[in-house]
């Protein structure tokens, strides 16, 4: 009799400690201090687009240790093995299973989306599928990482701001200049005052898209071209310069033309003038003018502000770089340089915060804080959006060889038809946003 009471008593205690252990779950910084992770924790990652640029968005994400990475989706069969195998080849080295199948592969992202187990995605696919993309992923429940430029035009741009709020989505733009320290110090500088008053800005990026003239070529066993095409109504022809294989020595050229990208003006524009509307603290906004520079020219065009800075696009020999002058000083900072006049600018130190400017030394990690702690990340999908279209008018502004004027709140061109048509693109029914 008393042993049973015992049993009973002990049978009761555990069940206690069951229900008491689901209620007590708490943070892993408490668990196991700063940095520890449990497996639980990991978030699962979707790879859409398994070409160039994956390869070091791949490694970056995994060697935060923060991600797993079950999925990848790509139209070209070759580049999708080679992102699995890397995947794998990653946690073997990490001590993983060597004979384990850790990634599924996908030719249809859709299937990706389908999935679950997926918490966000990547989106390194070409620019002229990244809305299509983006909605469908808000749509089903998946924060996004989506490569800049973040749209093809305009109103894809809009779209997916659209789709990330209605969906209560957090979408950070892959434009990870903003995690890099020289361009926080360089817009620190700016936003502080410490040159003074901002005049003029000059964004140093290659010029606008050029016209298809590529000779059509047999489509490779392996690659569903009508799915790469995708949200296109005009269809061009397989051309290895837009889709290399993984050994070529050149990045695709399918951003050199307006089927597809924006040429250097959003390819390079969407980092550069990104630091320019950052520098400026017009990251919800935009210009209000476009001014054409003239004749024939795709180097020259001045963007102005309502508060009359211009922003000048005038690519210079050397790295593509941003160039703030002020009254009191200039700012002029590429990857890995910063010059600063006066010198003594060099000694300025600012607080994470000071003069308005978020901070974030790493862009993975802080899409990835973004995601647990539901907060923007530093280049939220309105920034991206807003970048994005400022190189995009200048595009159009360039292709219609005029000068265009831009309302920022309607983002329209004002009391201007044929330019306002440029702002979207036909497309698909199956893909339309």
């Amino acid at each position: 009799m008393i042993q049973s009471e015992k049993s009973l008593k002990r049978r009761d205690f555990l069940k206690a400690g069951a229900v008491l252990s689901a209620f007590f779950i708490v943070p892993r910084a408490v668990l196991g201090g700063k940095g520890y992770l449990a497996p639980s924790d990991k978030l699962n990652l979707g790879f859409i687009g398994t070409g160039k640029q994956s390869g070091g968005l791949i490694r970056n994400f995994l060697n935060t240790g923060q991600v797993n990475i079950p999925a990848a989706s790509d139209v070209y069969h070759v580049k999708l093995e080679h992102a699995i195998k890397s995947i794998n080849k990653f946690h073997v080295e990490k001590g993983g299973n060597a004979t384990s199948d850790l990634v599924k592969g996908y030719k249809d992202f859709r299937e990706l989306l389908n999935r679950k187990d997926i918490d966000a995605v990547v989106i390194a696919s070409p620019d002229h599928w990244h809305a299509a993309m983006s909605v469908k992923a808000a749509e089903a429940g998946k924060d996004i990482y989506c490569e800049k430029p973040l749209a093809l035009t305009v109103y894809e741009g809009r779209a997916m701001a659209n789709a990330a709020r209605k969906y209560d989505r957090i979408l950070q733009t892959g434009s990870m200049q903003r995690s890099s320290k020289e361009f926080t110090k360089a817009v620190q500088l700016v936003r502080s005052g410490a040159i003074g008053e901002v005049k003029q800005v000059f964004v140093s990026v290659g010029g606008p898209p050029k016209s298809w003239d590529l000779q059509p070529e047999t489509t490779p066993a392996g690659v569903d071209w009508d799915l790469w095409m995708g949200p296109n109504t005009i269809s061009r022809p397989f051309s290895h310069r837009l889709a290399p294989t993984m050994d070529a020595d050149f990045w695709p050229d399918w951003r050199a033309y307006d089927e597809f990208g924006g040429g250097m003006m959003t390819d390079w524009g969407a980092h550069m003038f990104d630091i320019a509307q950052w520098g400026l603290n017009m990251d919800h906004s935009g210009p209000e003018e476009v001014i054409y520079p003239g004749g024939n020219r795709e180097e020259g065009l001045i963007y102005r502000y309502a508060n009359g800075v211009e922003v000048i696009h005038r690519p210079e020999k050397g790295s593509n770089h941003c160039h703030f002058i002020g009254t009191e000083g200039e700012v002029k900072v590429a990857r890995g340089k910063l010059e600063l006049t006066p010198d003594n600018l060099n000694n300025k130190v600012f607080e994470p915060g000071q003069a308005g400017v978020y901070v974030s030394t790493n862009h993975y990690m802080d899409f990835i804080e973004a995601i647990k702690t539901r907060k923007k990340p530093i280049c939220d999908v309105e920034i991206g959006h807003r970048t994005a279209s400022v190189c995009t008018i200048g595009n159009i502004s360039y292709r219609l060889k005029r000068s265009l004027k831009w309302d920022p709140v309607k983002e329209n061109f004002i009391k201007d038809k044929e330019a306002n048509k440029l702002l979207s693109r036909p497309m698909k029914k199956d893909w339309k946003v």
